[in-house]
């Protein structure tokens, strides 16, 4: 079961390593992936080479149900890996859909893990079915294979080609004989970062990927770069970035790890930030602070910090509520908040709380969280959100709600704060949130918030 369907998901995780003396490789594939899994539950693989040799491993699943041992033994000795976990968005959960995807090229095998969204998808797929070309998957991402392994040329050559033919979100680990390969999207939308492990390379979507195996964080791929390792080292293409550079903000606010670094930010410093300027902007009498597990909780400090009032737990998550056998569509959503989250009486009862969370999306959650606490004797609920009001979906890869479902796109804070039961509710803007971020050069993606994309949108 992927993250609710009540609230915004991430759409996957990519990882890379290029081997040069480990042993076990197959292990550290796996403790990577497992340590993205928050990116996507819906499914996860890995294909590994040794010379012109691939083998793949892929099914729908979570990392530690997709791999066993055996499995991860036959390829402890891999020259090159790359690996996939998946969030599904509009396409069905298949095994066939999740990644990496593997083909033929003019230069041998080709394997492919993509994270991310193509906004023209449609059009290239038409274009290339003209050309002869057949899908056999439901995904965006085999549009981009078939133009890298059609050219004729090689390999570089067809990832240039697609950098000037694909728009949308894309964060790429490819392998083929004797080269690992990082393309990230000229927009910088998705993130990808090089780490080492002794003389071996790593590429993750997170750097949360290299602190799980003891590797050390390099640097961030650039936007529009193209990174080639071989066994002779580390070459970089780098095409020209967009003019407005536009990494998804809300990387820092929810998907990414607390202890990844993104683009020069730490994500947790970051979110300390935003829950201090929430509570400038939104100051309120209260006897305890406490977030929303998890991706809150730091927020929520910060905004403890700021404002003098103590931090508590008020809700505790159900370390065990990411997959459940119960599926939620067969139940109703209160009874999948209750799964995930109880609060704590003793925290609760007879206080003036100030809860903050990352986001509202539909407010369905928001809704039965506040009356959780109510039936726990809460005297007040404050809800204060570390981000503005999400007003429109996302066309790059997460998983948003149609705008008619967004209930920021339709109602005011007080009718929202009215709808959900809380006493009062108060949002970070835009400003804010950019300022939290801290990074004053990096370009950021706030289309959900304010409807400005960073690119034509069919």
């Amino acid at each position: 079961m992927n993250k609710s369907k009540y609230s915004l998901g991430e759409e996957c995780a990519v990882f890379g390593f290029f081997n040069r003396g480990e042993k076990d490789v197959g292990q550290l594939a796996y403790q990577s992936l497992f340590s993205m899994q928050h990116r996507g539950q819906d499914g996860a693989g890995l294909a590994g080479a040794v010379g012109n040799e691939v083998r793949h491993h892929k099914n729908i699943g979570l990392v530690n149900e997709v791999f066993t041992k055996q499995i991860l033994d036959e390829y402890a000795n891999d020259e090159i890996l790359i690996g996939h976990v998946r969030y599904a968005t509009s396409s069905s959960v298949t095994v066939l859909d999740t990644q990496p995807l593997v083909m033929h090229g003019y230069e041998g095998f080709i394997a492919m893990a993509h994270n991310g969204h193509i906004v023209n998808g449609n059009e290239i797929r038409r274009e290339l079915q003209k050309n002869g070309v057949l899908f056999q998957t439901n995904v965006d991402s085999e549009a981009l294979m078939h133009i890298i392994a059609g050219n004729r040329d090689g390999i570089e050559e067809g990832i240039k080609d697609l950098i000037k033919r694909v728009r949308g979100s894309y964060a790429l680990t490819l392998m083929c004989p004797g080269k690992l390969i990082g393309v990230r999207d000229p927009w910088g939308i998705r993130p990808l970062c090089l780490g080492r492990l002794g003389d071996s390379y790593v590429l993750a979507s997170e750097s949360c990927a290299f602190n799980a195996i003891g590797a050390v964080f390099v640097r961030d791929i650039k936007p529009g770069e193209i990174v080639i390792i071989t066994s002779s080292g580390i070459s970089s293409i780098e095409t020209p970035p967009m003019e407005r550079t536009a990494l998804c903000v809300f990387e820092y606010v929810y998907f990414a790890r607390n202890d990844s670094v993104i683009d020069g930010v730490n994500v947790y410093q970051s979110r300390i930030r935003m829950g201090r300027h929430l509570c400038k902007t939104a100051p309120v009498e209260a006897d305890i602070v406490s977030g929303v597990p998890e991706s809150a909780i730091p927020a929520a400090i910060g905004y403890a910090n700021e404002s003098g009032i103590t931090y508590g737990q008020c809700l505790i998550k159900n370390a065990y509520s990411g997959r459940t056998f119960i599926q939620e569509g067969q139940m109703n959503r209160e009874q999948s908040v209750r799964m995930k989250l109880c609060a704590i009486h003793e925290n609760v009862e007879n206080k003036r709380i100030v809860l903050v969370d990352d986001s509202i999306v539909r407010g369905t959650n928001s809704m039965y969280i506040v009356k959780m606490l109510r039936n726990a004797g809460a005297k007040e609920i404050h809800m204060r959100i570390a981000s503005p009001p999400v007003k429109f979906a996302c066309r790059f890869g997460i998983d948003t709600p149609s705008r008619k479902n967004l209930v920021g796109a339709y109602l005011d804070t007080e009718e929202i704060a009215s709808r959900i039961g809380a006493d009062s509710l108060a949002y970070l803007g835009i400003e804010d949130l950019i300022a939290a971020v801290g990074n004053k050069n990096l370009g950021l993606c706030c289309a959900c918030f304010d409807g400005k994309y960073p690119m034509p949108i069919d």
